[in-house]
């Protein structure tokens, strides 16, 4: 009985093995056939890299990077809107301008006058820069300051909302 029981595990430990397949299941602290990626490497013309690295382009990496600045495209009736808000706006913020009158405070009431809302800005005495929703969707943004006077109008940027955000995410 002894002998019975013994050849029945033999068999089955031998019909266990037989079924797998190799690096199914490594034993415990056996090396792995492909290593695993632990880091990214640049990838360089003519360079082989080590096993351990995943390439990638570190100059489509830094332009993807940059790209929460970009602004989506508008529709045309949201581009026309915004564009006659302007038209009744740029007035408002020459006069501002031309007065010497370019702080944060007297943009953003020129902003309200206008009937605009969502407004962000950044700025001091100096000059500031702005950005507001337009009346059907879109931004308008600009710069008033005693030299330049700038109003845009275009898409919400990638990372969303009218304001250019300053520096990286």
């Amino acid at each position: 009985m002894t002998g019975l029981l013994l050849a029945s595990a033999v068999a089955l430990l031998l019909a266990g093995c037989a079924g797998m397949t190799p690096g199914a299941m490594a034993p415990a602290g056996a090396p792995n056939a492909s290593p695993t990626p632990t880091r990214a490497c640049p990838q360089i013309d003519g360079a082989d890299l080590p096993p351990d690295c995943v390439p990638y382009d570190p100059d489509n990496a830094m332009a993807q990077n940059e790209r929460y600045r970009d602004r989506m495209e508008i529709s045309a009736a949201s581009r026309a809107a915004a564009e006659e808000a302007v038209v009744a706006l740029r007035p408002a913020l020459e006069q501002l301008r031309s007065s010497g009158e370019v702080s944060p405070d007297s943009v953003q009431a020129a902003l309200q006058d206008a009937g605009l809302d969502g407004i962000q800005m950044i700025g001091d005495e100096r000059g500031t820069e702005f950005s507001a929703n337009g009346p059907e969707g879109g931004c308008i943004f600009g710069v008033v300051s005693d030299d330049p006077l700038t109003v845009e109008v275009g898409g919400y940027v990638m990372d969303g909302g009218c304001f250019t955000p300053r520096g990286g995410h």
